[in-house]
Parts: structure tokens; C-alpha cells; sequence
């Protein structure tokens, strides 16, 4: 692809975000609400998602732009030995509902990154968050896949492009951040 291209495909996906601004505003309150009560962030992703969740864990944990507390909140990718203890013994696609099974608490936000909505790990991570009645989000792509409707908040980027739906899902973290700091800075 060429650069004007792959530009033209992220800036078309970018200025399609206005279209889903209810359900970014309905994350963003759901985000807010949760570190409010002192509850946690569980963030979930494969790849380059898994990525975007330790990037938004860190920037909660660590800081965004603003000097503020440390806010609670774990990428369930980010443990090496314990995904692939928990792929080994009970299958890769409990990777993260088996995490969710034992870290959350009542009030935590499970948050589920996947830009096809069809990886079945992240399927079963939104699922798990039903059972324990846990508010979710999944930011997804192409449709929402499999996942669509399974998340308290759909964020949907609309669009086909892979990479330009990745962009798209860090722009709304750093977007969160900046909510999350004003909030609590």
C-alpha cells in the first residue's frame, strides 16, 4: 500500500468516529465510573491489541499526560508465564475469561480489544464477564464479528481496514486518558 493510501484509509476511518459518539460517550462514563468506585481495568487483547491493552494499563497505572494517582488496571496479556500456563492447561482460548474468573471483583470493567471480534479468547472473556455481571467494552472492527453485542458498550470502528481500526482504538484510549486525567489530575 502506498503511503497516501494507508493515510487516506486511517484519516476516512478517524473522521468516521463521530458516528459512534454515543457509545465512545457511554464507554468513557463506564470507564469513569468504575476507577471512581476504586474498582479495576481487566484489559484483553491479542497481538497487536494485546499491545493497545498493555498501553492503556500503563497509562493508567503509570500516567498519561498529567501527574495524578496511580489508577488500577491490568492488561491480562502482559504475564507470559501465566497466559501460557493457563493455554497449556486449559487452552488458549481461556486465556483471559480464566484470568477474569480470579481477579475480578465485583465492579471491575473488563475491557476487550480485538480488531476482527471473532477471537475466540476474547469471545469467552466477554462471556465471563456476563456470569460474573461485570460491565464490559469491546472495542472492535469490521462489524464487531462474533463479539458484537456481547459487551455492555460496542465500539465499533467503522470501516475494513485492520491497521486503520487499530489507530482508530488507540486514538479512543488516548481519548479516555485524557477524560481519566481531567478527572482525576
Amino acid at each position: 500500500m502506498k503511503f497516501a493510501a494507508a493515510l487516506a484509509a486511517t484519516t476516512s476511518t478517524l473522521q468516521a468516529l463521530p458516528g459512534i459518539r454515543p457509545a465512545i460517550d457511554a464507554a468513557g462514563e463506564l470507564i469513569l465510573t468504575t476507577l471512581r468506585r476504586g474498582n479495576k481495568l481487566l484489559i484483553c487483547g491479542n497481538g497487536g491489541s494485546a499491545a493497545e491493552a498493555a498501553h492503556f494499563a500503563t497509562e493508567l497505572t503509570g500516567r498519561y499526560a498529567k501527574n495524578r494517582r496511580s489508577l488500577p488496571a491490568l492488561a491480562l496479556s502482559s504475564d507470559g508465564s501465566l497466559v501460557t500456563c493457563i493455554g497449556n492447561d486449559y487452552g488458549f482460548d481461556q486465556a483471559f475469561s480464566r484470568q477474569i474468573a480470579g481477579l475480578a471483583r465485583p465492579g471491575d470493567l473488563v475491557v476487550a480489544i480485538t480488531s476482527s471480534g471473532n477471537s475466540q479468547n476474547i469471545l469467552a472473556a466477554l462471556a465471563e464477564a456476563k456470569i460474573l455481571a461485570l460491565a464490559s467494552i469491546a472495542f472492535l472492527g469490521r462489524g464487531g464479528g462474533k463479539a458484537r453485542g456481547l459487551a455492555t458498550v460496542d465500539l465499533i470502528i467503522p470501516g475494513e481496514s485492520g491497521p486503520a481500526t487499530q489507530e482508530a482504538h488507540l486514538f479512543l484510549i488516548h481519548y479516555f486518558c485524557e477524560l481519566i486525567d481531567a478527572e482525576f489530575a
